[in-house]
């Protein structure tokens, strides 16, 4: 039986111009995990990144913390399958005023209760990509990125050469919650609940054999807790 873990990038960059980078905490719980994975004597036959810097400088600081002995044989492979939607598309659609960083940054600042204001103008801003009314407006929908997204898993799942075999994925909260809900068949906005509750830095895990693919755990980042300082755990 093969196993596929899918990595949610350690913590990025945001309020900033560029969100894709990793903060000095997003490398850290990368290195959290590379330590966890090696303590566990876990070995990966490919590594898989998403595209976006944020996956690679997860992806190179994890791996970079495992025992060299144990990547001899590692394969890396680029998949944007698994690249994040466009997340400040989706919000500026939603909201034009934003479509400067700094107007962005500045506007939750003066908010008195910031993390409750920025999830309020996401979730509406979600909720009028994936409603479908205004599909023309984006230059990839909805249903575009979960078609996406299950494709990316479908191409590992039918490699032989992953048939029996550890594959490391990293990516990001929304392609994670996407093939969740694919495999759960869950409605899509049961979807964007899990997106919520993804962790930096965190660990989800798939099983598969041919002709099926299955959950076997979601959302772990026991390592953050055990190894980390206080702090360590994140969501955006």
């Amino acid at each position: 039986m093969g196993q596929i873990y899918l990595v949610r990038h350690g913590q990025a960059s945001f309020g900033a111009a560029n969100y894709d980078q990793l903060s000095a905490l997003g490398f850290e719980q990368a290195r959290l995990l590379g330590q966890w994975f090696g303590n566990s004597h876990q070995t990966f036959e490919r590594v898989v990144c998403g595209g976006m810097v944020r996956h690679r400088q997860t992806a190179d600081t994890c791996i970079g913390a495992l025992p060299r002995p144990s990547l001899v044989e590692t394969e890396w492979v680029t998949d944007p399958g698994f690249a994040e939607f466009n997340h400040v598309e989706v919000i500026v659609k939603h909201c034009p005023e934003f479509s400067s960083p700094e107007q962005f940054k500045t506007f939750i600042a003066r908010q008195p209760d910031q993390k409750h204001v920025f999830e309020n103008v996401f979730v509406a801003a979600m909720a009028r990509w994936m409603g479908g009314q205004h599909d023309d407006d984006y230059t990839e929908t909805w249903q575009g990125f979960q078609q996406r997204c299950v494709a990316a898993l479908q191409r590992l799942t039918d490699d032989a050469e992953t048939a029996d075999s550890s594959t490391i994925v990293f990516t990001s909260g929304g392609v994670i919650s996407v093939l969740c809900q694919h495999l759960l068949e869950l409605p899509d906005h049961k979807a964007m609940e899990l997106n919520w509750t993804i962790a930096n830095g965190s660990v989800t895990k798939l099983q598969h054999r041919p002709g099926r693919t299955s959950l076997s755990y979601f959302n772990n980042f026991a390592h953050l807790e055990w190894l980390g300082e206080n702090g360590s755990v994140t969501y955006r």
